[in-house]
């Protein structure tokens, strides 16, 4: 367990120096101390502050879906897809729950986030909140390797403000979930108050829980929130909007990656072989200057790298 008896007011300043040891010790999977995590956040919530609801992303830009705490294969993803600032990244949400290392996988993001604040975008999922970090596994990870609630605090306060959405070029609408009957055009997501937990209902909320459907027109979720969206509503929206695509993440897909409603809709998963039993390939996305779409599929890494004690199957898994 990670020492916690620390004092939670630091003058520690997050300059280069500082942000460079923690993404040394994040790569080699070992979680940063509270006293750390707090500095980081507060850094990382000076610049989500600055960032609008949807972020302008340019092309060439990788795009990545859902990663669900699994740091082996996030690396894996790094080595595939290219080591930042050399590569421009773009991820849609859901870092943390699922898997074991999502304190990991979160903070890596995020020192990157605060070294090359231009180089990585990263956009709220449903997962980033309070109420389903505490049921799928977030809370307790915090709670086996601190010892105490205080790091889940400090992560989940940072998640209220970070961007629901990305534009890339002004063609690619990304969203971690779907759309919104009470959504029409961008403008009107740029006008929702992020700063605060997601709500059950609402257009926040869709734009992280909802999914396409084959089935024409709105549908309440299955999920518990958000909406099923038909291929109409998918082409209206883009129609309305000038875009050309609906890239989303959400949902797990054998093969990491599928178009959906005539290709109005690309859903992309970047955790393979999802809760360590799926054994579906992850993807992401490169999006060059001249907005043509390249896919890299790849398998989950070796096994082995799981410490034996995280050798099993929590609750939240079944």
């Amino acid at each position: 367990m990670i020492n916690t008896n620390v004092k939670m007011i630091t003058t520690k300043k997050c300059d280069r120096r500082t942000i460079d040891a923690y993404i040394g010790q994040l790569q080699e999977c070992k979680p940063l101390p509270e006293e750390d995590i707090k500095v980081l956040c507060d850094k990382a919530k000076e610049i989500f502050t600055k960032e609008d609801n949807i972020v302008n992303v340019p092309a060439p830009v990788t795009i990545c879906g859902d990663i669900h705490g699994q740091f082996y294969d996030l690396l894996e993803l790094f080595k595939i897809g290219g080591e930042l600032p050399d590569t421009n990244y773009l991820f849609l949400g859901d870092y943390v729950d699922r898997g074991y290392y999502s304190i990991e996988v979160f903070c890596l993001l995020v020192s990157y986030k605060v070294k090359y604040p231009e180089r990585i975008t990263l956009i709220r999922g449903n997962h980033e909140c309070r109420a389903t970090s505490q049921t799928y596994g977030f809370y307790d990870e915090c709670m086996r390797k601190y010892g105490s609630p205080n790091v889940w605090r400090i992560v989940t306060d940072l998640f209220d403000y970070m961007p629901t959405n990305a534009l890339v070029d002004d063609s690619i609408f990304c969203t971690h979930g779907g759309l919104s009957p009470t959504i029409d055009t961008l403008d009107q997501i740029k006008l929702i108050d992020r700063i605060q937990e997601t709500p059950h209902e609402g257009g926040m909320c869709d734009l992280m829980w909802s999914d396409p459907s084959e089935s024409p027109g709105w549908r309440i979720s299955n999920r518990g929130a958000g909406y099923l969206f038909g291929q109409e509503i998918s082409e209206q929206f883009n129609y309305a909007n000038n875009l050309k695509l609906i890239a989303r993440a959400h949902q797990m897909v054998m093969s990491g990656y599928t178009f959906t409603h005539e290709k109005n809709v690309l859903t992309i998963f970047s955790a393979p072989n999802y809760t360590f039993r799926c054994g579906n390939e992850a993807a992401i996305m490169e999006v060059d200057e001249f907005h043509k779409y390249n896919f890299t599929q790849f398998e989950a890494a070796p096994s082995q790298q799981l410490p034996d004690e995280d050798k099993r199957i929590p609750d939240y898994f079944l």
